[in-house]
């Protein structure tokens, strides 16, 4: 009796478990896996003759992510162009995460290491570009190292240069601009690591005569290593699918994947192909993650 009795209040939980979360379920396949299907479907279609799609099962979008036909011969070859587009966002993406950890770290520890009232001010400095638009915060990059922006203005001034240094429409644009963009995103995980650090474990290794440098790399990295691996996944996955700043910084010359997606959705008419692009960078997305979840991962077993 009384093991029914158990079993159904267990039940009676379960379903009032599922009615709490069947909102958010809704949501989320409504908004995320019935438009990620629709475009899984698209992928495998035939693209139409102004956009949309005909419902006829095709291949060519697939086979296009990575391939060309010569619409001569009918020769196939490797896609310079998508493989040039696609090279770029990830070396790009790895570039920035790189960039901004450089500037991050530094800059994560300085706030961690100010006084207690003082790392509020600190950072509400580094949250303040969140407070506006990503296209005006861009835009207000793209005025600094335009031919007669900020930066040209003043080495002229100094007499550095001679002529303005053309700086816009370039891979140095970009990757001025996604680290601007993606810096706080580095900053704020790393920060909460090394504000949990305890810094008298830093003040032991000294004290064993260890020097900065070693104990910078077998005490204090491997402390703040999670936040790090975080920052860096934050700005990583943003930066390799981004368009916005792209589109302004790089223009035409210097496309990334979130750009040739849109390009095929827009102008290429080729919907199929946009699809196969789209669901390739997510997968370059899920192989981020599980790295990321590998390393979190293996760092809590050896725990």
């Amino acid at each position: 009796m009384g093991r029914s009795s158990e079993d159904h209040a267990r039940v009676a939980d379960t379903r009032r478990r599922w009615a709490l979360a069947s909102p958010a379920l809704a949501i989320i396949t409504l908004f995320s896996i019935l438009p990620l299907l629709v475009v899984v479907v698209y992928s495998f279609l035939s693209p139409g003759d102004f956009g949309g799609v005909h419902w006829k099962l095709s291949f060519e979008g697939w086979f296009s992510v990575l391939f060309e036909r010569d619409i001569f011969d009918d020769t196939v070859s490797l896609s310079d162009a998508h493989l040039t587009i696609l090279t770029r966002s990830v070396v790009l993406s790895l570039a920035t995460t790189v960039i901004t950890l450089f500037l991050g770290v530094p800059t994560a520890w300085f706030i961690a290491t100010r006084p207690q009232k003082q790392r509020a001010f600190w950072l509400l400095l580094i949250t303040i570009p969140f407070w506006t638009n990503l296209l005006v915060r861009t835009i207000a990059v793209q005025e600094m190292i335009r031919s007669d922006g900020v930066f040209n203005r003043i080495m002229l001034g100094l007499g550095l240069i001679d002529e303005p240094i053309q700086m816009m429409f370039t891979n140095f644009a970009l990757l001025v601009g996604m680290a601007y963009v993606f810096l706080p995103l580095m900053v704020l995980p790393v920060y909460s690591a090394i504000e949990r650090f305890d810094f008298r474990l830093a003040e032991a290794g000294y004290d064993l005569y260890a020097s900065r440098l070693y104990c910078l790399r077998r005490v204090i990295l491997p402390m703040v290593r999670p936040g790090v691996i975080a920052g860096s996944i934050l700005v990583f996955i943003p930066s390799l699918g981004a368009y916005v700043t792209p589109r302004i910084m790089g223009g035409g010359k210097s496309m990334m994947l979130g750009n040739l997606i849109e390009m095929q959705f827009g102008q290429g008419r080729n919907w199929p192909l946009g699809a196969a692009l789209s669901l390739t960078l997510t997968a370059l997305v899920l192989v981020a993650l599980i790295w990321y979840s590998r390393l979190t991962g293996g760092g809590s077993r050896r725990d």
